[in-house]
């Protein structure tokens, strides 16, 4: 259920913002910046979960992990951080980066409240809640690339120095 509503988080306002450039032409927003009105949210919801259900994170990270608390509180605030900075134009490179960074970072830590059934998000259902949980991630790290126009897979046309969609370097 957690993860259908991140997903609706992402996802909703983008579809709504395109009807609504549908219907009134006048108010048109590119691809990437209505993708990035739900990652700003996903964040911004995701960070408001870090400083009220602090424990039942902390309980994601192996007990080995010093800290645990704190680095609960941290990516709290890096993701408060990265919700507000997709929108800085100087900084939504950059920020799509380190939140990229930051999801592949954590994903770890999915995967250990899995295997060891912590209660909190679906991960009490063992590891088969990592069949929707890796995609999910996945999925959250693309719409990351899209919404902050990421273009590392491009490369400059040799002619015209302008980015070459599609093409890998």
């Amino acid at each position: 259920m957690t993860l259908l509503f991140l997903f609706l988080l992402l996802t909703f306002p983008y579809l709504i913002l395109t009807l609504i450039g549908k219907w009134f032409p006048r108010i048109q927003l590119t691809p990437a910046k209505r993708a990035r009105v739900g990652l700003s949210l996903f964040f911004l919801f995701s960070s408001i979960g870090h400083f009220i259900r602090t424990a039942a994170m902390a309980e994601m990270l192996p007990p080995a992990i010093p800290y645990r608390i704190e680095l609960i509180y941290l990516t709290g605030v890096l993701e408060l951080l990265g919700a507000i900075g997709v929108w800085i134009p100087r900084l939504t490179k950059l920020t799509g980066f380190l939140l990229i960074l930051m999801l592949i970072g954590l994903l770890p830590a999915n995967i250990y409240s899995a295997f060891n059934r912590v209660e909190f998000g679906g991960h009490g259902a063992g590891p088969v809640y990592l069949l929707i949980r890796v995609p999910f991630q996945l999925f959250a790290i693309w719409w990351t690339y899209f919404a902050t126009e990421q273009n590392w897979f491009r490369r400059k046309s040799a002619t015209s120095g302008t980015d070459v969609p599609g093409v890998s370097e």
